[in-house]
């Protein structure tokens, strides 16, 4: 009986035009407020299209959700009728309509027979309709139009869900604009899916072309995880909790926040979405995000107010620290390779960067969280299935012997998302804490535990709410749409802020490889990462992967590669890891000579080449013997040593004033003498190799730091430069092809003297530099460079994979 009265129904169709001039917003109107000034909620009848009825979402969530807002509303006075829209033929979609309409089902509160009953007028109530241009939605508003009519109904109004890739909306907004108004009064609602653009300017794109056809109140942009029950109940939980949570909820008193997303599966079958998104913008710029802002923002006085949610989510939006690329790592599943190559059809030598895990470590710059980490992790092929965030506060309890005691274990709150070893959603809160109020009506307490952990302690150790029956997100926000509640969804200035947050870090992160995971239980500890200061990165340096995995662009995949060049050592890797590599070998030394004489000698170059190792050295190396060390310096221009251009004043803001050295253990080069620069008579190069021979044991250094220019200098020792002229002096006056045109500089005789000579050279435009050095003899006087051959100690060679292959 149900397919005969389908298709019936969904057989009826009717021809022509709309012939009224359709309603723009027009520009000189002020918009609705969000929150403020809803269509007045009157009861009549509502017509429900959803653009995209036979995918995957809609087979899936959104006509279950419908029917549960039908099965809520029946005896509210309204009246419905449901249309599937699409661009299939209504003959070829119809039967794919109706399987999916067969599958709806009831809660549990809603007894067999009445949902027999339920389903079969919603049946009645449903038809397909073919959408794809002007004409068929013009037919579908006068077909809503000719019935209301008929039937002598007053329209309430007109939902349209576009389950539809995000291209097509802006088109789809103007067909509604054009052709499917409601008048009389009745309000329109148009529900869109993310994702919302790709970065801020195509968000921004989106925004302007979409306000073209529709006024901001009337678009209802859904985050799915927004309609979580767990998630929606962040808000009113602090609320109704804020006089324990006051005390706490700051820097004194939270350790971290950590928002987590893990997921088993992999993306086959969504590849070509996928591959262009990643896990970042696929779940980290949007439901992490909105969860984090829910933890961390002003409470609301009014938390049916719109407007001032999205102002205080706005407010901690733009107090976050800006996002650079060592906020966050990377990684990608081993075999998403060979399914991007399938599905997209590519060669077996194309390679993806695109991530399927992210770590982000964020930081707010507000007083209330000073200092506080705030981690944001997703990915695929994880161990588990498993969503949460937990707010993990500072212990300072030591027990002594009872070491199992409440006080003695961590101090969290958990917002559990379902899944895991949980299984439903709650929120938890460790009993060393507090009792927190129990939220009546739809929530109940669980005091009956399961043998069960979450996080680290036992279900017993939590008082535990949940739940008294769990509902779809989907369900959840269809409901509030209907009602025209837009708390839970997404503002336009909300989007637009989340994405100028987001993407300088995707635009940081665009051409770095993100680190293979083999997936599963497999992966161990290989994404494991910790924090340092501000910057987030993986535990372990090294992970070696095959060559196939990285195609052509680097053969060693990431680890730091050991090699040689021009038969000296060479080390490589991504610029990152090679300055960190770079870093650890000055610390390593400077303990060995600081173990083996008391003092360790460095002689540093200027220009760009040590920068990153300064930032490195004050950064992460808190243990570095500087109070043993003297800095020397390899060479200087002729400037004050107040100038910008100066290599001392570069070394002095970036390094020296950062680290606990005795100012005596600092020797800049003596460029400025008598109030002159670099006068011969002076003599300020020989008072500078005086220094050496005096401090220096043998005038040798322990570690020199060279740079090679792209004509091959090094130091301040330029191409032309006669080397015989210099003889045995250890310090002499250069002239450089570019201003300032004079330098002093230590010469090959000084240099080669060392103990450790490395030669850093970075960045894709020393890839030719580096390709001609792997095939000419040395040859000093055109490349100097070449003259660097440590007579007693080692060259080595720290060279990134961009100077290395080009690519």
């Amino acid at each position: 009986m149900f397919v005969t009265v389908l298709l019936l129904l969904i057989t009826l169709c009717a021809v022509g035009g709309h012939g009224e001039e359709p309603k723009r917003p027009g520009h000189g109107e002020e918009p609705k407020r969000p929150g403020h000034g809803e269509e007045p909620k009157r009861p009549g009848h509502v017509s429900v299209v959803i653009v995209g009825a036979t995918g995957d979402l809609a087979k899936k969530y959104l006509w279950n959700g419908f029917f549960q807002l039908y099965v809520k509303q029946v005896s509210s006075g309204n009246t419905f009728s449901f249309y599937g829209g699409g661009q299939t033929p209504a003959d070829e979609a119809n039967p794919l309509l109706f399987e999916i309409l067969k599958s709806v089902s009831c809660s549990k509160g809603v007894s067999e027979e009445r949902c027999a009953l339920l389903k079969e007028q919603f049946l009645r109530l449903a038809q397909y309709r073919q959408l794809k241009t002007l004409e068929h939605y013009q037919d579908l508003a006068k077909h809503i139009e000719k019935r209301l009519q008929e039937e002598g109904i007053t329209e309430a109004g007109r939902l349209f869900y576009l389950s539809v890739p995000a291209f097509a909306y802006a088109d789809i907004a103007d067909k509604i604009n054009n052709s499917c108004r409601p008048t009389s009064g009745a309000w329109l609602r148009v529900v869109l899916e993310k994702p919302f653009g790709h970065d801020f300017t195509s968000a921004q794109v989106l925004a302007e072309q979409l306000g073209t056809s529709l006024r901001e109140e009337e678009m209802y942009r859904i985050d799915h995880y927004l309609g979580k029950q767990v998630i929606a109940k962040i808000l009113p939980f602090r609320i109704q909790n804020k006089k324990f949570l006051d005390p706490i909820w700051n820097k004194h008193h939270i350790e971290r926040v950590e928002i987590v997303m893990k997921e088993t599966l992999d993306v086959r079958g969504r590849i070509p979405f996928y591959d262009q998104y990643g896990v970042i913008r696929d779940v980290i710029q949007n439901h992490l995000t909105e969860v984090m802002m829910l933890l961390t923002m002003r409470l609301p006085l009014n938390l049916t107010s719109s407007e001032e949610v999205v102002e205080n989510k706005l407010r901690i939006l733009s107090s976050l620290l800006p996002l650079g690329k060592n906020q966050a790592v990377i990684g990608q599943y081993q075999a998403y390779k060979s399914e991007v190559q399938q599905e997209l059809k590519k060669t077996k030598d194309h390679v993806s960067l695109t991530p399927t895990f992210a770590a982000v470590l964020a930081h707010i710059d507000e007083t209330q969280y000073e200092g506080v980490p705030v981690l944001l992790i997703s990915g695929k092929m994880l161990d588990e299935r498993e969503s949460y965030a937990r707010i993990l506060f500072k212990n300072d309890i030591f027990c002594v012997q009872n070491h199992n005691s409440v006080h003695c274990k961590p101090k969290q709150i958990v917002f559990h998302l379902g899944h895991g070893s949980l299984q439903y959603p709650a929120i938890l809160v460790s009993k060393n804490l507090f009792k927190p109020a129990l939220m009546e009506g739809e929530w109940k307490e669980v005091t009956e535990h399961r043998d069960v952990s979450v996080l680290g302690l036992p279900l017993s150790d939590y008082y535990v709410q949940t739940p008294t029956e769990q509902r779809e997100a989907y369900e959840e926000l269809i409901s509030h749409i209907f009602a025209g509640q837009k708390n839970s969804f997404i503002s336009v200035e909300n989007l637009l802020a989340s994405w100028d947050l987001w993407t300088p870090l995707l635009s940081s992160l665009a051409s770095s490889f993100p680190r293979i995971y083999p997936g599963g239980a497999d992966n161990e500890d290989v994404l494991d990462f910790c924090l340092t200061g501000r910057d987030i990165r993986y535990k372990s340096k090294v992970v070696i992967i095959s060559p196939d995995q990285m195609g052509a662009m680097a053969p060693n995949g990431f680890q730091v590669m050991q090699g040689k060049f021009r038969s000296a050592d060479m080390v490589s890797a991504w610029a990152e890891e090679l300055v960190e590599q770079l870093a650890a070998d000055v610390q390593e030394a400077a303990e060995a000579a600081v173990r083996e004489s008391g003092v360790f000698h460095l002689a540093l170059s200027g220009g760009s080449s040590p920068i990153a190792l300064f930032h490195r050295l004050v950064l992460h190396h808190f243990s570095f013997p500087w109070k043993d060390t003297h800095v020397w310096m390899v060479d200087e221009r002729c400037v004050p040593q107040t100038e910008l251009e100066s290599n001392f004043y570069t070394m002095y803001n970036l390094l020296l004033q950062h680290v606990r050295i005795p100012y005596f253990n600092i020797h800049p080069m003596p460029v400025q003498l008598n109030h002159r620069l670099c006068v011969e008579e002076d003599r300020g190069a020989q008072l500078y190799e005086k220094d050496i021979n005096n401090l220096v044991n043998g005038s040798s250094f322990h570690f020199l730091l060279l740079g090679a220019g792209y004509d091959g200098h090094t130091a301040s020792l330029f191409p032309g430069t006669k080397v015989d002229e210099y003889g045995e002096s250890l310090v002499v006056l250069t002239e450089s092809p570019v201003k300032p045109h004079q330098r002093m500089s230590l010469t090959f005789s000084a240099i080669n003297r060392a103990r450790t000579v490395a030669m850093l050279v970075m960045g894709k435009g020393k890839h030719e530099l580096i390709t001609q050095l792997s095939r000419m003899k040395d040859n000093p006087e055109k490349w100097p460079v070449t003259g660097v051959k440590p007579a007693n100690g080692r060259l080595v060679w720290y060279i990134d994979y961009d100077a290395l292959l080009g690519q």
